[in-house]
C-alpha cells in the first residue's frame, strides 16, 4: 500500500494515479479519517498526562475526589485508546483500497490500446496447410477431454490424456529447470492454502475477492504462486547481502473469474484451475527497474528456448493492475487462432507490497531499515504456452513435432500423434 505520509502530502498526485488507472480511491474519506484520528490521538496524550499529573498529586491516601477524579481520567483514555484502536482499523482498511501510483516511464493509456510494443522475437509460423487451433488439434491426438472435465468439475477446467500430459509434465519441468538451473531462482515448494494476511500482503485482497476460492475456516487457495513467494518474509528485516533474492515455484492456481464470455470460453485457455511457474525478486530500491528487465528477460528466455514468436509489450497506466509500478507483458503467438496469448506478466511493485507484508531490509550495521521492493513474472504461465507449442509445431498429418527444448522430458519423443 501507498505510505499514509505520501497521501497526506500529495493527494491530488494519489487521486490522478487512481483515476488513471480507472481504480476508485478513497483519499478524501482516509484524509478524513485521518484527521479525526490524530486530534483524539492528541487528546488521548493530554488525557494521560492529567492523569500522570493527577497522581503525582496525591500524597497518602488518596480522597474520594482524588479516586473519582483519577477513574474518571482512566475511563477516558480507555475510551479513546478503544476509538483509536478503531480508526486506526479503518485507516487501514481504506489503505488497502488505494492502488499504486504508475512510475513516470508508464505510458498512459485507458486500455489495452495504450500499451506499447516494445519488441518482437522470431516470426510467424508459414506453414503450406491450413493451420488449426489447439482445441481442434487437441481434440484430433485425443489429448483434451473437457466434457468429462466439465462432469467432475463444471465449466473452465480441463482433463489431459496421454501424451498430452505428459507434454504438460514435460514443459512444467522444463520451466522450472530453465529458472533454477539456468537463472539461478531459488526453488521453493510452497503451500497452496493461505491465510488471509498472506492475500493481504500480495495486495490479493480485498481488491480480488470476489475471485478468490475461500476455505470455511478463512484459508484461500492460492491464485498465483506469488502469493506464498511474497509472503516468505513477512514481518522480518532482512540483511542488504541478501539482496537480491530470487525465488521460483510450480504451482497450481485458482480463480473463480476466469473471464467473460467469448472465443476463451473453448478450449485450454482461461481455466478456473492451471499450472504455472512464478518466479519472485527481492531487491533495494535503487535497483528495482533493473531487476524488472532482467525479470522480463528470465521470461522472454523461456519462449525462446521454446521456439515460440513473441513480443514484449509496455503496459499502460489503464491496463496494468491495481497494484502495479510498472508492468511488461510477454504474449505469444498462437499461429492456428491467429491470435496472441499473454504467457508471463512481470511486475514491479515498488514498496507497494512490502509495505503490506511488512518486509524490510537493513542497508548497513546500524542503519534504519527500509522496505524491500518486490517483482514476480510468470516463467511462465502452462496452459496457453502449451497451446501456443501445438499451434506452433503442428504438421500437415495432423501430428505435432515436440520442440527440441522439450525431448528430454518426453524421453526423447519427436512427435505426438493421434
Amino acid at each position: 500500500m501507498l505510505p499514509l505520509q505520501r497521501i497526506r502530502e500529495d493527494p491530488e498526485g494519489v487521486k490522478e494515479g487512481a483515476r488513471l488507472k480507472g481504480e476508485p480511491a478513497p483519499v478524501d474519506e482516509l484524509l478524513a479519517l485521518d484527521a479525526q484520528a490524530r486530534a483524539l490521538r492528541t487528546e488521548i496524550e493530554q488525557l494521560t498526562a492529567e492523569q500522570r499529573r493527577e497522581g503525582s498529586s496525591v500524597k497518602g491516601a488518596p480522597t474520594d475526589g482524588q479516586r473519582r477524579r483519577l477513574a474518571t481520567l482512566k475511563q477516558r483514555v480507555h475510551e479513546g485508546r478503544a476509538r483509536l484502536d478503531a480508526f486506526d482499523a479503518r485507516t487501514t482498511g481504506l489503505l488497502m483500497q488505494i492502488p499504486n501510483v504508475a512510475h513516470p516511464s508508464v505510458p498512459v493509456g485507458p486500455d489495452a490500446s495504450g500499451n506499447v510494443v516494445l519488441r518482437t522475437w522470431g516470426e510467424p509460423r508459414a506453414a503450406g496447410f491450413a493451420l488449426q487451433g489447439h482445441h481442434e488439434i487437441g481434440e484430433r491426438l485425443g489429448i483434451f477431454d473437457f466434457e468429462r472435465a466439465a462432469k467432475i468439475s463444471g465449466a473452465r477446467f480441463a482433463v489431459l490424456r496421454g501424451e498430452g500430459a505428459r507434454l504438460l509434465r514435460a514443459l512444467e519441468a522444463f520451466m522450472i529447470d530453465t529458472a533454477t538451473l539456468e537463472h539461478g531462482y531459488v526453488e521453493i515448494a510452497a503451500p497452496y492454502l493461505v491465510r488471509r494476511e498472506a492475500m493481504e500482503g500480495a495486495a490479493q485482497l480485498p481488491k480480488f475477492a470476489e475471485d478468490a476460492y475461500r476455505t470455511d475456516d478463512d484459508l484461500f487457495l492460492i491464485p498465483t504462486g506469488e502469493v506464498p513467494l511474497t509472503n516468505l518474509y513477512r514481518d522480518e528485516i532482512l540483511d542488504a547481502s541478501q539482496l537480491p533474492i530470487a525465488h521460483a515455484a510450480l504451482t497450481p492456481c485458482w480463480r473463480r473469474e476466469a473471464g467473460a464470455a467469448g472465443a476463451d470460453t473453448r478450449g485450454y485457455v482461461r481455466l478456473h484451475q492451471f499450472d504455472k511457474v512464478e518466479m519472485v525478486r527481492f531487491t533495494r530500491p535503487e535497483e528495482s527497474l533493473a531487476e524488472l528487465e532482467l525479470l522480463t528477460a528470465h521470461a522472454e528466455a523461456v519462449a525462446q528456448a521454446l521456439g515460440l514468436h513473441h513480443r514484449v509489450l509496455l503496459m499502460c497506466t489503464g491496463d496494468m493492475g491495481f497494484a502495479q509500478w510498472k508492468k511488461y507483458d510477454v504474449e505469444v503467438w498462437a499461429p492456428g487462432a491467429q491470435r496472441w496469448l499473454e504467457v508471463s506478466s512481470c511486475s514491479d511493485f515498488g514498496d507497494f507490497q512490502a509495505r503490506r507484508a511488512n518486509i524490510r531490509f537493513r542497508p548497513a550495521a546500524g542503519e534504519r531499515p527500509q522496505f524491500v521492493h518486490t517483482l514476480n513474472g510468470s516463467g511462465l504461465g502452462v496452459p496457453r504456452t502449451f497451446d501456443a507449442v501445438l499451434e506452433t509445431y503442428q504438421q500437415p498429418d495432423g501430428s505435432v513435432l515436440v520442440p527440441d527444448a522439450l525431448r528430454t522430458y518426453m524421453r526423447g519423443r519427436h512427435r505426438i500423434t493421434a
